[in-house]
C-alpha cells in the first residue's frame, strides 16, 4: 500500500556535512572543496532543471537559493519535482573527525528547519556514517518526516562514481515518500539507519544490515516494505534531543586470554556504560577473576550491554557461558550493531531523569526498531492473538465510519496488513487519506484512532493540503488541538497557495474571533493579515 505524496512539489533540505561525495583530488588524496557540490549540481540538468527554475523561481529557504529537479515519478506517482536547498557546513568534515557535538548539530539543523521542509537528506562520509545514522535515530524524537543519510565511495568529481546514484536516489525517496524514521541510502538500497554497519571499504555496496531487511529496494521499480516502516502512534510533537550524549561510554571486544586487570582498567571510573562484544551468542570466559571484575562494575552502577561479535545473529540465553554474564547484572543487547548499542547507551545515560535500572531495561527494549525481540518476548493479546488481528479489526471499524463520511474507499485487508498502511491509504477518487476525511468532517473519534494507528500528520492530498488545514478551515477546534499535539503543521498548498491567507482575511473582515483563534492554534501568522 503506497504512501507517496501526491502534491507535485516536495521541499527537501540537504545538510552537507562533508565526506567523499563532494571532494576533489588534491596533492595528498581526496580533499573537501567548499561550494563545489552545489555548483556541480546546479550545472547538471538531472539535479537542476533550468526550465522548472524559470517557472518556479521562489526559494525554499529565506537565506539559501533552491535547486529543483526535473519532474520525476516514483512507483506510479504523478510527475513531481523536488525542490531542495543545500545547507553546507563550514568547514566540511571528513567523517573520521565527526564527534558527538556534530550529531547534535545535525539534529538541531533538522529541528530548526523541520516545519519548512518535507524531508531531509544528510550528506556524510562513509567511515562513520553508521554511527551518525544510529545516533540520529535516537536524537530525533517522535520523528514524523523522512530523514536519509547518504554519501559516496567515489566523489562526484570523478567520471566514474557512485555519488550520482546515491544522491539522486536519496532525493527521489525523500521527495516522494514519507518514511518517518532515520534511514541510510546506499547502492540502490534504503536501510534502517540504526541497523547498518560499513562492511567494505572498497566496494560500492559498502553497507550491510544482516539482522533486518532493507526498507526500500530501488531498481526499475521502487519497492517499499511498508510492513517494516516505523510510524509514530503517540500524540507528541517532534523534537531533537540536544543534550550531550554521555561520553563516559565505550566498547570492549572480548578475546581469548583477556585479563581481569585489562577489564578493571577499562571499567574504572569515570566509565558509566560499556558495550561488551561477546563471543557468538553472548558467551564469555567463565574465569572467576574476570567475572568478579564485571560484577564489581555492575554493582557500582556501570551499565554493561552484551552484544555479539558476529555481524549476523543475536545474544541468546541458551548457553551456560552466556547465562553467567546475565546473572552478574549485564544486560542483553539482542541483535544491535556495535554502533547502535554505543549511541543508544550514550543517549539513555545522557538523560538525567532516567535511573540506571531504567537504562538497563531500555537497552533491551526496541525504541526505534533497533533490535529484534525474541518471539517469546513479543506480547500477545488475550485469546492467543498477536494483537495485529485486534488492531486490524479496530481500524477497519474506523475506516468504515470514514467511508460513511465521504467517498473514500475501504481498502482490502488481511491480518498480515500493517495498520499504519491502512490508516494512510490514498483514495484515488478524492486524493485524500482517511485522516484528511476525518479532519474535514469533524470526526474527533476517528482522528484519534487514526493517529494511534500510525496515520501521518504531514501527508498531503492531491491538492497539496494537510489534514490540519481542513480541520482549521472547517472550524473543528478540538481536532486542530489534537493534530497540533501530534506534530502537525501547515504546509504545501495550505500556505503557498494562499488558501490560509485568504481564509484568514475573510475571518478578519467578518471579525470572526473564533476562526482567527483556531488558525492561530494551527500555526498561521495572524500578524500578516
Amino acid at each position: 500500500m503506497e504512501l507517496s505524496q501526491p502534491y507535485d512539489e516536495s521541499k527537501v533540505l540537504i545538510i552537507y556535512t562533508g565526506g567523499t561525495i563532494g571532494m576533489l583530488v588534491g596533492h595528498q588524496g581526496y580533499v573537501p572543496e567548499p561550494y563545489f557540490l552545489t555548483e556541480t549540481l546546479f550545472s547538471q540538468h538531472r539535479f537542476h532543471d533550468p526550465l522548472e527554475e524559470s517557472l518556479f523561481s521562489h526559494s525554499a529557504s529565506a537565506n539559501l537559493p533552491s535547486l529543483v529537479t526535473p519532474r520525476t515519478t516514483a512507483h506510479g506517482s504523478g510527475g513531481k519535482r523536488v525542490r531542495y536547498v543545500i545547507l553546507e557546513w563550514s568547514p566540511l568534515l571528513d567523517s573520521s573527525n565527526m564527534e558527538i557535538a556534530d550529531w547534535i548539530r545535525i539534529a538541531t539543523d533538522i529541528e530548526l528547519n523541520y516545519a519548512a521542509f518535507d524531508a531531509f537528506v544528510v550528506l556524510h562520509g562513509t567511515d562513520t556514517m553508521s554511527y551518525t545514522s544510529s545516533a540520529l535515530s535516537f536524537l530525533l524524537e517522535d520523528l514524523g518526516k523522512t530523514v536519509i543519510v547518504t554519501g559516496a565511495q567515489i566523489p562526484l568529481s570523478q567520471l566514474r562514481n557512485d555519488a550520482v546514484d546515491n544522491l539522486l536516489g536519496a532525493l527521489a525517496l525523500a521527495g516522494h515518500y514519507i518514511i518517518p524514521e532515520v534511514s541510510l541510502f546506499f547502492n540502490h538500497t534504503l536501510y534502517r539507519g540504526n541497523r547498518v554497519y560499513k562492511h567494505s571499504s572498497n566496494d560500492l555496496d559498502a553497507f550491510a544490515s544482516p539482522n533486518f531487511a532493507p526498507l526500500v529496494h530501488v531498481g526499475i521499480d521502487i519497492t517499499v516494505d511498508w510492513n517494516n516502516v516505523i510510524r509514530q502512534t503517540g500524540l507528541r510533537r517532534f523534537k531533537a534531543h540536544k543534550r550531550d550524549l554521555d561520553r563516559a561510554t565505550a566498547t570492549l571486544r572480548l578475546f581469548p586470554g583477556i585479563t581481569a586487570a585489562t577489564v578493571r582498567a577499562f571499567l574504572a571510573p569515570p566509565i558509566r556504560g560499556l558495550v561488551l562484544e561477546t563471543f557468538g551468542a553472548g558467551n564469555a570466559p567463565q574465569r572467576g577473576d574476570l567475572l568478579d571484575a564485571f560484577k564489581e562494575a555492575c554493582d557500582r552502577g556501570v551499565v554493561i550491554v552484551a552484544i555479539s561479535q558476529c555481524s549476523k545473529g543475536t545474544v541468546s540465553p541458551d548457553y551456560e557461558t552466556g547465562i553467567g554474564l546475565l546473572k552478574l547484572g549485564i544486560v542483553s543487547g539482542g541483535d544491535m550493531t556495535p554502533e547502535c548499542a554505543l549511541t543508544k547507551l550514550g543517549y539513555l545515560l545522557g538523560k538525567p531523569d532516567i535511573s540506571v535500572e531504567q537504562v538497563r531495561a531500555l537497552m533491551g527494549t526496541p525504541l526505534r526498531g533497533e533490535l529484534t525481540l525474541p518471539a517469546r518476548e513479543i506480547p500477545k493479546a488475550p485469546g492467543g492473538h498477536t494483537g495485529i488481528e485486534d488492531s486490524l479489526e479496530s481500524i477497519q471499524g474506523v475506516l468504515t465510519h470514514v467511508v460513511r463520511l465521504s467517498s473514500t474507499r475501504l481498502p482490502a485487508a488481511s491480518p498480515a496488513t500493517v495498520v499504519g498502511g491502512m490508516a494512510n491509504c490514498i483514495d484515488p477518487a478524492s486524493g485524500r487519506s482517511p485522516l484528511h476525511v476525518a479532519a474535514l468532517n469533524g470526526s474527533e473519534l476517528c482522528v484519534g484512532a487514526l493517529l494511534e494507528a500510525g496515520a501521518l500528520v504531514h501527508l498531503r492530498d492531491a491538492l497539496g493540503h494537510t489534514a490540519l488545514y481542513y480541520a482549521a478551515r472547517q472550524g473543528h477546534e478540538n481536532i486542530v488541538d489534537i493534530l497540533v499535539r501530534a506534530g502537525a503543521n501547515l504546509g504545501g498548498s495550505d500556505v503557498e497557495g494562499g488558501f490560509v491567507r485568504l481564509t484568514m482575511q475573510k475571518a478578519v473582515l467578518a471579525q470572526d474571533e473564533r476562526a482567527l483563534r483556531i488558525w492561530k492554534k494551527a500555526g498561521a501568522d495572524i500578524q500578516e493579515q
